[in-house]
């Protein structure tokens, strides 16, 4: 009988206490990891710089015709 006492402390379904620390600890996790990825995300589609092109030239502020 003392057994069964024992057991059912530990478990998770009878313990409010140990559940609630272990859903918490989960939820802590899922967060933290879904701001990172997010984070790495943002990291990996980063602004890379200004792209060289080409303009025409007679596009430009004083064009320059052939």
């Amino acid at each position: 009988m003392s057994e069964e006492l024992d057991n059912k402390e530990k478990d998770f379904a009878y313990n409010w206490v140990t559940s609630s620390r272990f859903l918490f600890y989960v939820h802590a996790f899922c967060l933290l990891a879904f701001v990172l990825g997010g984070c790495y995300s943002l990291y990996g589609s980063r602004y890379k710089g200004k792209p060289e092109i080409e303009i025409q030239s007679s596009t430009k502020y004083t064009p320059e015709y052939k």
